[in-house]
């Protein structure tokens, strides 16, 4: 009837179920229609009809399609109830009721009075309800009984069918939500099916991965789902078997069998959904997974690809051949290294090709697409290889001819190096004769195995690898060859006359006295030396080359072979200029490299986020000014060393013409310990790796930053090389100038690298001058000024002290302990004191130790026993102080005769006889000052002459440090034989009693006794000073009998000049060990005046 209402659940009128005015007890008629009972229920009429509607809806609708279609029957209850209710329930039941009836029984009313009226209004309205269904009034259960079996009728209509209304309420109500629950995951699997289906695959990695772990997931929670409905399922399932277990055959109805049924129908249903899900995904999953097999493999093939294209580029730039043997294995090692570097890439790519053939053995559905990069890759990698053999063939090949023409030019080097060894003086003679030709053809016998044969053999065997240039080298070499051979065979030649020449005896005969000077054969002691400095060579070349040449210098016959020597020579100074040109050229390219490759990059604002913060604003640190350097090297001074190409000996005019430039490196060296700082914090940056990655450096920028200090210290190397080979050439003076130019350079470089690490001087070291020496000493004071015990001590605990001598000042500084690495490790020095030089006077001697020298500041209130690590250090310190005393003197004396010439301008005065003792002194220091020293170096490249041994005891200068046969002029002052102290002298007013002043002494009073060391003099005798000695004794030497001893300083008077004036050095007019300036406090030609007046 009403088949179009949509099937209600019990969940949805459960209050309504639960009333009980109806329900569906399982039983079934005899035809097996469905039986729904209507039980006693008294307020049936107050039902809503829509509740009414929907419970029997819902009832009608739990029995099978089939069971339904025979048609219902009502049991209707109406024994405790009224006729007219009885009426009003059938007919509201027939015209309501949604399905197919078959029968209507009705149990009516069992009251006397209600049963009779029921049985007349039956009779009366009989035609009412057969309009309607089949009414059947029955009058008690027995008579139900007759149209229903007691086994399909529950126990309130005396039936025995089990029946619970609230258990059956459970139980539709557990099936009806599984039910729900199958539907819903069918329907969630159905829409995950076809978005799976319509997913179209990503083209990269990235994606892939992300659709298929979002695919997962969503699969996982489906089969959660899924996992959840079965669970569910079984429980009602069992639940239900419970059910049935629990009653006999007999109580089971068929509801229930259909509601297990149903429930195994779903289970089934929920099976076969997840079986057909899981061969879809597996389908599915395969898919996605094979996808990103191809995108990884896509993505590989575009690296690998990209990486080989690179390095097929960088092998086509690898086109040099190399041009001499050290390049060559150098371009060798550069191949192998390239190869071993490129291997990694062969292997990732042939790993790849083997990655995809193995997909294409899976049956990947993308084949079409893999194969050919597959074919590819073997392909670029099979091509890299075959480029790599190429390369390496020619470069061996390369090596070999080089090997050769080396060979070639070592036996040509060897042979000129023989025939330069060659004595003439024994070649006179015909054993001597026949031994060198002898040497020559066992010489020339090497030539088979070690000369090239044929140029033309040589062109069409290499024709693969020459070009211009190295066919014009194996052409100079096969001249070299050629030549050398025409040489030898021109001595050959020589020989053989010599030797068949000299056939009958030659008498000996002694040499006239004019003949020694013609003869081409040196003396036996000048052979001797030269022969002991031969064997004692260490090169086998050289030795014989410096005993030929001094042969051949004393030799007028040695015509030929000086001209073979200077042959030689020429090829080592070409060989060392060369050497000078490439590594010149190299060290540019390296400069400019790092240039461009680092400090250019730090600016580039792609490679910014690669800086650490260390290292902003920080370029000018870490590079210093390599920029300055490079742009000298590269534009200037390499382009004019390459002007001395032809004419080697000469390179030392370009030295010298551009050593003011060359002080650039010590503004770099005095920065490499901040950059090197900086280097060590930040070495570890990003984009230091980046830069050295783009220039395919093997070394880190640190190595490259260290290029400029070892330049300039290959220069001296380079230089002394040169100007070995070049003694008698015209450039050797220039040579020998620019060495020295150059250690000086190094010197101050490594001046100014300890000047930098002083802390704790408040003060500005510019003001103190140019820093002239700088070293280690042991120190002990020895101070007039302070407690006796620290005095008396101090000499025996000497301090460790770094000295710095300046123009104006000597500083006294202590050395740290050396912390850090590289640079780091330079030491400090804190700041002690200083000396002002204006103040300062020297002892160039002490008893005891040929090391130590004194240092003492204002008239010896402070002495400073100086202790050097060797003789030499010191005296290079002091012949340093000299020349700073000396100059401080010569301004002196210049400031004397100027403020003279005032004086003399304003004050006429009458013209004195004699004359001012400052000429001798200004002549004998413009003597000194002509003299010339032999520059220090930094690390001790050049040392100087050692000093004479100093005097047994007492202070002052050595018998050997000034001359005691001084005229009757002032004594020929210099700054070796007298010691300075310009502010004393002006503190004495220049008159006053000086001590220690060198030259001629006359005695003012007798001096008899002594002891055994003492000299017996007389007042009147001229007598010369030695050394000064302890408790102011002198020692002296008597000029007329040249004996010498020790006599008191208070009975002797320095002679000034041929003036006769004459000044008392009694230590009884002056403080001990008082300074002096000597001569300089004499007299203008003005007239007598102190030397503090002079000074103004």
């Amino acid at each position: 009837m009403h088949q179009d209402i949509v099937p209600l659940c019990a969940a949805d009128i459960q209050d309504q179920l639960k009333k009980r005015f109806a329900y569906l007890s399982g039983g079934r008629g005899q035809d097996g229609s469905p039986v729904i009972t209507f039980p006693d229920y008294p307020a049936f009429s107050e039902i809503p009809d829509k509740e009414f509607q929907n419970v029997m809806t819902y009832l009608t609708s739990i029995p099978s399609l089939q069971d339904a279609g025979i048609g219902f029957i009502l049991v209707i209850d109406r024994r405790r109830d009224k006729w007219t209710s009885v009426k009003a329930s059938v007919l509201r039941i027939a015209a309501s009721f949604p399905a197919n009836l078959q029968l209507v029984l009705v149990l009516r009313p069992t009251g006397f009075f209600q049963r009779t009226l029921s049985d007349i209004a039956f009779k009366f309205n009989r035609d009412d309800f057969k309009m309607k269904v089949p009414v059947i009034m029955l009058s008690s259960v027995p008579d139900l009984h007759g149209y229903i079996d007691k086994s399909q009728l529950t126990e309130d209509l005396g039936g025995t069918l089990d029946y619970c209304h609230s258990r059956w309420l459970c139980q539709r109500t557990a099936i009806e939500s599984f039910a729900l629950m199958v539907k819903q995951t069918a329907q969630m699997l159905q829409s995950f099916g076809t978005e799976l289906a319509e997913t179209e695959l990503p083209n990269d990695v990235q994606s892939t991965s992300s659709v298929l772990c979002a695919h997962t997931e969503k699969k996982d929670k489906a089969k959660e789902d899924l996992r959840l409905a079965l669970k569910e399922g079984h429980s009602v399932l069992e639940s239900l078997r419970e059910l049935q277990a629990e009653g006999s055959e007999s109580s089971v109805n068929q509801d229930q069998l259909d509601n297990q049924a149903t429930v195994q129908r779903l289970l089934a249903q929920l099976n076969e959904t997840e079986a057909a899900f899981d061969e879809f995904w597996a389908k599915h999953q395969q898919k996605l997974e094979q996808c990103l097999q191809l995108r990884h493999f896509e993505q590989g093939f575009r690296e690998v690809k990209a990486i080989l294209d690179a390095v097929s580029q960088k092998i086509a730039t690898f086109t040099d051949i190399g041009n001499s043997l050290a390049h060559v294995e150098h371009l060798l090692r550069d191949l192998a290294g390239f190869e071993e570097k490129s291997g990694v890439a062969m292997e990732r790519a042939r790993a790849l090709s083997l990655d995809g053939e193995q997909l294409i053995e899976n049956k990947h559905y993308a084949v079409d697409s893999i194969r050919p990069k597959c074919q590819e890759l073997r392909h670029l990698c099979d091509q890299f290889s075959a480029e790599i053999t190429r390369r390496r063939g020619l470069l061996n090949k390369s090596l070999e001819l080089h090997r050769r023409l080396e060979t070639s030019m070592k036996w040509c080097d060897e042979g000129i190096y023989l025939l330069a060894s060659q004595p003439v003086d024994k070649c006179q003679s015909q054993d001597g004769a026949e031994a060198a030709l002898q040497e020559i053809e066992k010489f020339l016998e090497t030539g088979a195995e070690n000369k090239i044969q044929e140029l033309n053999t040589i062109y069409k065997e290499y024709e693969s690898i020459l070009n211009q240039d190295l066919m014009e080298h194996v052409r100079k070499v096969f001249q070299k060859q050629a030549s050398m051979e025409e040489v030898f065979h021109r001595r050959q030649a020589s020989l053989k006359k010599l030797a068949a020449r000299q056939t009958r005896p030659v008498q000996p005969v002694a040499p006239r006295p004019e003949a020694l000077a013609k003869s081409p054969c040196p003396s036996p002691g000048i052979r001797r030396g030269s022969e002991n400095s031969s064997s004692e060579g260490s090169a086998l070349r050289r030795g014989p080359y410096r005993r030929a040449k001094s042969e051949m210098s004393e030799s007028r016959q040695g015509r030929s072979s000086a001209g073979e020597e200077e042959e030689s020579l020429a090829i080592l100074r070409r060989h060392v200029m060369s050497e000078l040109l490439d590594t010149e050229r190299a060290y540019v390219e390296e400069l400019l490299c790092v240039l461009e490759g680092y400090a250019a990059e730090m600016d580039n604002p792609l490679m910014a986020h690669l800086l650490s913060t260390g290292l902003h604003n920080k370029k000018d640190v870490l590079f210093g000014n390599m920029e300055e350097i490079y742009h000298f090297h590269n534009r200037i001074f390499l382009r004019e060393l390459e002007n001395y190409t032809d004419c080697p000996e000469l390179v030392g005019r370009c030295f010298l013409e551009r050593m003011e430039d060359f002080q650039i490196y010590e503004k770099y060296c005095q920065n490499k310990p901040r950059s090197e700082s900086l280097w060590r914090q930040c070495s570890d940056c990003p984009f230091f790796q980046e830069c050295q990655r783009k220039l395919d450096h093997k070394l880190s920028l640190d190595s490259y930053l260290l290029k400029p200090v070892q330049r300039i210290t290959k220069y001296q190397l380079l230089l002394k090389e040169m100007l070995k080979y070049s003694k008698n050439c015209e450039g050797a003076e220039d040579l020998q100038e620019a060495l020295s130019s150059i250690l000086g350079i190094l010197k101050a470089v490594n001046d100014s690298m300890h000047l930098i690490a002083i802390t704790g001087y408040d003060g500005n070291l510019g003001d103190l001058g140019k820093l002239l020496m700088q070293g280690s000493f042991s120190v002990w004071t020895d101070h007039k000024r302070g407690h006796t015990k620290v005095k008396e001590l101090a000499r025996f605990k000497p301090m460790q002290r770094h000295l710095f001598l300046h123009e104006k000042a000597v500083l006294f500084c202590k050395k740290r302990e050396e912390n850090g690495e590289g640079y780091e490790k330079a030491p400090s020095y804190s700041y002690k004191q200083s000396l002002n030089m204006a103040a300062v006077g020297i002892t160039e001697n002490v008893k005891g130790d040929a090391k130590k020298f004194e240092i003492w500041y204002n008239a010896r209130e402070e002495v400073y026993i100086v202790q050097a690590p060797t003789p030499e250090i010191k005296a290079a310190w002091v012949n340093e102080i000299r020349k700073v005393l000396t100059g401080q003197l010569q301004a002196c004396r210049e400031a004397s005769q100027h403020r003279a010439l005032e004086q003399s301008q304003s004050l006429p005065l009458p013209a004195q006889t004699s004359t001012s003792p400052s000429r001798g002194n200004s002549r004998n220091i413009k003597k000194l000052e002509e003299r010339k020293t032999d520059p220090l170096s930094l690390e001790g490249y050049v040392s100087s002459a050692p000093l004479t041994k100093p005097p047994e005891k007492g202070k002052g200068w050595s018998k050997t440090s000034h001359s005691l046969e001084a005229p009757e002029d002032d004594g020929g002052w210099s700054s070796a034989e007298e010691q300075i102290n310009s502010s004393d002298a002006e503190e004495d007013g220049g008159l006053g009693p000086k001590k220690l002043v060198p030259g001629k002494y006359t005695v003012v009073a007798d001096h008899e006794k002594g002891g055994p060391d003492a000299l017996l003099v007389r007042s009147g005798d001229v007598v010369e000073l030695v050394q000064e000695g302890d408790e102011g004794l002198w020692y002296v030497r008597d000029p007329t009998t040249g004996k010498e001893g020790w006599v008191p300083a208070s009975s002797l008077s320095v002679q000034l000049g041929p003036s006769g004036s004459a000044q008392c050095l009694s230590s009884s007019e002056s403080s001990p060990g008082s300074a002096v300036l000597s001569n300089s406090s004499s007299c203008s030609e003005g007239g007598q005046a102190p030397f503090s007046d002079l000074q103004g």
